[in-house]
């Protein structure tokens, strides 16, 4: 029997192969919006409270955009385990028309996604006064939507690629690209917003108008690279006008309980970045700064997610069960690590962690900001084990779970929490937060128990 320590570090590996270049890659991604969250912090106050606000609503769409693609990611891999199973020959061609099809329908779903989403961010932005906010931050928010609207087409096109590309246990174009995309949306920005080169000064609007470029540069590049890829090129087929119904409907079936699932946190979220607005724009701004910090950090969690859940897929689709069980338990240590360090840099050095966000005189924001960042250092470990939970029971198909127990977790115990903390018992910002870990918490416990139990189920 193969001592304890040397399995985890052999599962960890295994688990590493995959998950490092999707951290990187998530990491890289969220470069972009800390690009444009600095920069919008450089403007001013002001300009970062309405651009934070803009960014939660785009990133609400966006991730529940992405959900709708994600599990395509998980049958790629089961289609391609079966794949390399059989022998060659007419089993084999089947699945990888099996993957063609997949392709092409997650193409189909992302534009209509993308369409239909870019016209919901527009239609909330012209809500935000109704919404409580302050008129004259509402109307920046809503020039800076109209400029994000249009990038989320290619955004979710990439996503369609990238599903391929991590399906296929191929992703390392992902992370060269991203970072790329981050050197350009930083020059985009500076050009956009001051007006060099000739070009209008747009100042925040540049910011959106930067960002939807970028989008549409990195799908392009992603959909070349991915052209290249000789083992896998021939299953990319991206013309969405060929996908069959049947196909679409089965990435829908799975997507949208997946899409309620990020949706489901998204705006828990962007509701309880409503609530800080309400006590006035240095707290709001002081929770961009925050929320900014543990969304780059939860990157890790989102790599770990996705890589435990197509190996999950890959596991279950070559009948080892307890592999699958493992995978539960590398994720989640690994995690664990990280987030402990993370927190410990919180704690012992808040001034130099919030300085990119928030500047020097931004007095009342700063204190505010460090006290959420002594709740944060606690609520990522919840963080990152209830996205980890969501993953594994993708892994499984059970998409709907997932959705159903993070509406307990997020809108049944953190919400209400959080109202009671931050009105009732009068704690402001800080309550909300305390709040946000109670509901990340109790998620965590109801996913990672249901996976568990599915598991023992299908072993009984």
């Amino acid at each position: 029997m193969t001592p304890v320590p040397a399995t985890l570090l052999r599962d960890g590996r295994d688990l590493a192969t995959l998950a490092v270049p999707l951290i990187l890659t998530q990491l890289a991604q969220v470069a972009l919006t800390t690009t444009d969250t600095v920069m919008m912090g450089l403007l001013g106050t002001a300009e970062l409270a309405a651009g934070g606000l803009a960014v939660v609503i785009f990133n609400q769409v966006r991730t529940m955009g992405v959900g709708l693609l994600t599990s395509v990611g998980n049958q790629i891999a089961t289609a391609a385990a079966r794949a390399e199973q059989a022998a060659p020959g007419p089993a084999a061609d089947e699945e990888r028309a099996e993957i063609r099809g997949l392709v092409r329908a997650s193409m189909a779903v992302a534009t209509v996604a993308g369409l239909a989403g870019a016209a919901i961010m527009i239609l909330i932005g012209q809500a935000l006064t109704w919404l409580g906010q302050d008129a004259a931050i509402a109307a920046r928010t809503q020039h800076l939507l109209l400029a994000l609207a249009p990038g989320l087409l290619p955004c979710l096109w990439f996503q369609a690629v990238r599903q391929f590309t991590v399906g296929m246990r191929r992703p390392q174009a992902l992370l060269r690209i991203t970072i790329g995309s981050v050197a350009v949306n930083a020059g985009l920005n500076w050009v956009f917003i001051h007006g060099t080169w000739g070009l209008p000064r747009l100042g925040l609007v540049g910011i959106g108008v930067a960002t939807s470029a970028v989008y549409l540069l990195s799908f392009l590049a992603l959909w070349l690279s991915a052209r290249r890829d000789r083992p896998s090129a021939s299953m990319l087929a991206l013309n969405p006008a060929r996908a069959r119904l049947a196909t679409v409907k089965r990435v829908a079936r799975l997507g949208v309980p997946i899409a309620a699932t990020y949706g489901s946190e998204a705006g828990f979220f962007s509701v309880t970045a409503l609530m800080a607005g309400s006590f006035g724009p240095a707290a709001l701004a002081a929770h961009t700064a925050v929320n900014q910090l543990v969304y780059i950090v939860f990157q890790i969690a989102v790599g770990l997610s996705h890589a435990a859940s197509v190996n999950v897929s890959r596991e279950l689709a070559l009948g080892n069960l307890d592999a699958a069980r493992r995978i539960r338990n590398t994720a989640l240590a690994c995690a664990a690590a990280v987030m402990a360090v993370v927190g410990a840099a919180y704690l012992a050095f808040p001034g130099p962690v919030l300085a990119p966000f928030l500047r020097p005189d931004a007095g009342p924001a700063v204190a505010v900001a460090t006290q959420l960042l002594a709740i944060a250092a606690v609520l990522q470990f919840f963080d990152c084990a209830q996205n980890i939970g969501v993953g594994l029971l993708r892994g499984l198909d059970d998409t709907a779970g997932g959705f159903r127990l993070t509406l307990i977790g997020y809108w049944a115990v953190g919400l209400p929490v959080s109202w009671l903390l931050a009105y009732a018992l009068g704690l402001g910002t800080p309550g909300i937060w305390l709040g946000l870990l109670a509901g990340l918490a109790a998620t965590a416990v109801l996913l990672l128990r249901r996976y568990s139990a599915a598991l023992a189920a299908r072993a009984a």
